[in-house]
């Protein structure tokens, strides 16, 4: 009897507190309401996975207004580990979550990846202003990507910039 070991399972406490994810969402906001919502998702680990199934995404994202009634696509850009949209409420009975969420599951169902990071960032567009600026941001965002600003200049660097050849304070 001595000899026999006991299986069994043991529960240890963990050493401190598990760390607490951030909440990024708006407290009191109805994810719901009509308006518009800007939505940016990222790959899993920021892999550069869109390029090769942009036509899958791209499919996805467009069947959704068919899925979601009182849904609308405003303005969107797939980059290349990342995609920006503007999604329309208007009379919707499901909230921005439940979009995004069956968005990103129809995506990794069908490329069979692990494509999203787990969580998203959104921003409620309170103005036509703000909405004229973010429409131009997407617009313009494929452009800063491809932009490799050490190309500019000789050798891959800056000979104009005053703080690469000084030497650090004693």
């Amino acid at each position: 009897m001595d000899n026999e070991k006991s299986e069994g399972v043991r529960f240890i406490e963990p050493v401190g507190k598990l760390p607490q994810r951030k909440e990024i969402r708006l407290k009191s906001y109805n994810y719901k309401s009509d308006g518009f919502y800007f939505v940016t998702i990222c790959t899993h680990r920021g892999e550069p996975n869109i390029k090769q199934y942009r036509e899958e995404i791209e499919r996805i994202l467009l069947s959704l207004p068919k899925r979601f009634s009182g849904l609308k696509i405003d303005w969107y850009v797939l980059m290349s580990s990342h995609l920006h949209v503007i999604f329309v409420f208007d009379g919707m009975k499901r909230g921005l979550p439940e979009v995004v969420r069956t968005f990103k599951a129809l995506v990794t169902r069908n490329t069979g990846v692990k494509f999203w990071q787990r969580n998203y960032y959104e921003h409620v567009i309170r103005n036509e202003a703000t909405l004229f600026k973010i429409r131009e941001y997407i617009k313009n965002n494929p452009l800063a990507e491809r932009i490799k600003f050490e190309e500019f200049y000789e050798g891959g660097s800056d000979k104009s910039d005053p703080y690469e050849n000084t030497a650090p304070p004693p």
